[in-house]
């Protein structure tokens, strides 16, 4: 599993060497937050500005910035303001919060899917989530402006960015061929992986292929009939959220050490990756030498050219640029999906037939809708990447592209000869993207979402807070994933379009994870935060400051201290449907949503209709406008 001391070391030299990518840019943030009770959502914009290198003008002397949350700020453009919204008869921006918008985006019904009821994921996901996007739709405005288009403004709602991160559930809910109903509770939350063994260690198996996983269930004893029920839903987990296994499974591993374990899954080429703390995570070489950086750039080295003739953006920022695109699954296209929300022209390559999850249900016109959620705006190009001729269609591509962006397994780049080295001689000025799963970290196991998961400490952490034994099968880093690519590859647009430079920039799952949990570690759980039963429905409940409390408890008669209220609370609270309460503790100041449990709620909420598209299913829109 752990590779040689001398790769990690030639990594080290890579990332001491990283330039600041856009250290001549800064943030003006604003006197009077306009998420006063999301301060978690700040942390993360302002750290992840950090790490682009942007200077933080205004931490210990806030400014007046007319209105606005933020203003970036560079020489070469006119400032681009910054600003929060919310469907109108929606929740107020004055009370969004990490745990509500988990509640009223579905998240935390796609969570409780397989840990067993409609909860938070106890991480400050939406907050990393919200502010990569937003740092998104600011950068890509000023990529917009250096190219002569009139971008002074971008708008962003948190409430989009949450819905688009669980886009292919609501579209599988919303399916008008064989629609999931999948609801909080759908599987046994002890019947799902991780595993664990008879001496206490909790691990993650995986592989992509049946044939080792029937070999390793042979070896541990399992009929083959048994193991092929287990087979068909953890392959879907990434797709469904949920992984129902046959109780003979997990008993069977239960009566073997680890070591032994590791041994059989060896022999079957099966991966075993054991559920770690951050604390663990942390003492990794490779996190130490990265700082939580989850970017690694890497300038072009050939001269730059004259730049394509592009006309200027008149309505998207990234409108006019062309991104060429060959990804699988969820992390990559997601990335290049977001890319064509903000206007890039986005080929996508797929192979001779098309991707054979076109064909994945629940479908609509022929179409899977979770294929098409990610992929709907893009064009196609069917091209076999492992041919000459292939190859010679993709320089082709290139040379008039902007961004290349793959996600291909590690060394397939440089065995195609389609690396950055390559491309950069056809197109010295391509922002070339990778979105790989282990980034430079030794661990030689498929970089899948719950891999990642186990290793970085993400999975110990959702795990504490949710009481259950392992991480989320919401696919918290692939999402979260083709969210920081997307950051990268729109930075790095930014730094050629002042430098004129190219760039190579990677970005992996396991840097994700380690974004989200450096965010994650001053999560603060407010006065009262929690979600409660109702006389119908589920109400999530954020007392961010005490003056909310006050108020609540004044509302509710109940007890001003947290800890001797809540069965009182409850009580009070049962008196009422969800709906009600949203409304009326909103209008005391009090921030409260209702939980989503069923994601076709929210088809039909009315109150979002412009955050979503109703076709043949529902789609999400962009999280960004830009008057």
């Amino acid at each position: 599993m752990i590779q040689s001391q001398g790769q990690v070391q030639r990594f080290c030299l890579l990332v001491l060497n990283m330039p600041t990518l856009l250290n001549e840019f800064s943030l003006l943030h604003a006197y009077t937050s306009s998420l006063p009770k999301w301060n978690a959502l700040q942390r993360c914009l302002t750290e992840q500005a950090r790490l682009l290198g942007i200077h933080q003008l205004s931490i210990s002397s806030p400014v007046d910035t007319g209105g606005a949350a933020f203003v970036l700020q560079h020489p070469a453009i006119s400032p681009i303001q910054g600003h929060y919204v919310s469907p109108s008869n929606w929740l107020p921006t004055r009370h969004l919060s990490e745990l509500l918008l988990q509640a009223g985006s579905g998240l935390m019904s796609v969570h409780g899917r397989a840990s067993g009821k409609a909860q938070p994921l106890g991480v400050n996901y939406l907050s990393a989530l919200t502010a990569a996007m937003t740092l998104q739709g600011t950068l890509a405005a000023a990529v917009g402006q250096l190219r002569g288009g009139a971008f002074h403004q971008v708008r962003v709602s948190p409430l989009g960015c949450g819905l688009l991160g669980i886009g292919q559930y609501l579209a599988g809910a919303t399916a008008p061929e064989d629609r999931e109903e999948f609801l909080p509770g759908s599987s046994d939350p002890q019947l799902r992986p991780p595993f664990r063994s008879s001496d206490g260690i909790t691990f993650e198996l995986e592989t992509l292929d049946s044939s080792p996983w029937r070999n390793f269930w042979a070896a541990v004893g399992i009929e083959a009939e048994l193991a092929g029920t287990a087979w068909k839903g953890f392959l879907l987990r990434y797709a469904r959220a949920m992984s129902p296994l046959p109780a003979a499974c997990l008993a069977a591993l239960a009566r073997l050490r680890y070591v032994k374990i590791q041994q059989l899954a060896a022999q079957a080429g099966v991966a075993v990756v054991p559920v770690r703390s951050v604390a663990q995570r942390r003492e990794d070489l490779d996190y130490q030498q990265t700082l939580g950086a989850p970017w690694r750039f890497a300038l072009a080295s050939a001269a730059p050219e004259n730049t394509r003739d592009i006309a200027a953006p008149a309505h998207l920022p990234l409108q006019g640029l062309r991104v060429v695109e060959c990804c699988r699954r969820i992390q990559g296209p997601l990335a290049g999906h977001l890319l064509a929300l903000l206007g890039a022209e986005v080929i996508r390559l797929e192979p001779p037939g098309g991707d054979p999850l076109r064909a994945m249900p629940p479908c609509a016109e022929g179409c899977s809708v979770r294929f098409d959620a990610l992929n709907h705006l893009k064009t196609v190009h069917e091209v076999d990447i492992k041919s000459a001729q292939g190859r010679q269609s993709i320089y082709e591509l290139a040379r008039e592209a902007d961004v290349f962006l793959h996600n291909w397994a590690p060394g397939k780049a440089q065995e195609l000869l389609l690396d950055a080295e390559h491309l950069h001689r056809v197109q010295p000025q391509l922002v070339y993207a990778y979105a790989g799963g282990w980034g430079q970290a030794p661990v030689s196991a498929p970089g899948t979402d719950f891999t990642v998961q186990a290793w970085s400490g993400v999975a110990d952490a959702i795990a504490t807070e949710s009481g259950i034994q392992g991480g989320s099968l919401f696919t918290v880093l692939d999402v979260l994933g083709g969210v920081v690519a997307t950051l990268g590859v729109t930075a790095a647009l930014l730094n050629r379009a002042v430098t004129g430079t190219g760039i190579h920039v990677e970005s992996s799952l396991l840097g994700t994870a380690d974004l989200l949990m450096q965010g994650n570690c001053t999560a603060s759980a407010g006065v009262l935060s929690g979600v409660h039963p109702t006389r119908s429905g589920l109400i999530a409940i954020d007392c961010q400051h005490p003056d909310q409390f006050q108020s609540l408890a004044t509302l509710l008669d109940i007890p001003l201290a947290a800890d001797t209220c809540q069965e009182l609370l409850a009580k009070r609270l049962r008196t009422r449907p969800a709906a009600q309460w949203e409304t009326l503790l909103n209008e005391h100041g009090i921030g409260a949503c209702v939980v989503i449990e069923d994601l076709s709620q929210l088809a039909a909420d009315s109150r979002i209709a412009e955050c979503l598209n109703h076709q043949t299913y529902s789609s999400v829109t962009a999280p960004w406008s830009f008057p």
